[in-house]
């Protein structure tokens, strides 16, 4: 995840915020490459994202999920009798 500045608000004058989840393609120790995860509910397909460093205030590296195991009748092929 990195986390990057992304101007005030015009109506509070609060700094605001924005994340981006994805992995990492490139760092040249000025520009972060990275490739963005599509949004779960569909409405943002992946993509290429270009993050300059000075725009960056946090990185969190977030592991890969563990694929979920199917149940062991599946696992195994074998069904209840």
């Amino acid at each position: 995840m990195v986390r990057t500045l992304d101007g005030r608000d015009p109506q509070t004058g609060r700094q605001q915020y924005r994340d981006f989840i994805g992995h990492v393609r490139i760092w040249d120790g000025q520009m972060l490459a990275i490739t963005r995860d599509p949004a779960a509910n569909g409405s943002r397909p992946a993509e290429d994202v270009d993050i300059p460093r000075d725009r960056i205030v946090a990185l969190k590296p977030i592991p890969e999920r563990k694929q979920r195991q199917q149940n062991n009748a599946e696992s195994t092929g074998k069904r209840d009798a």
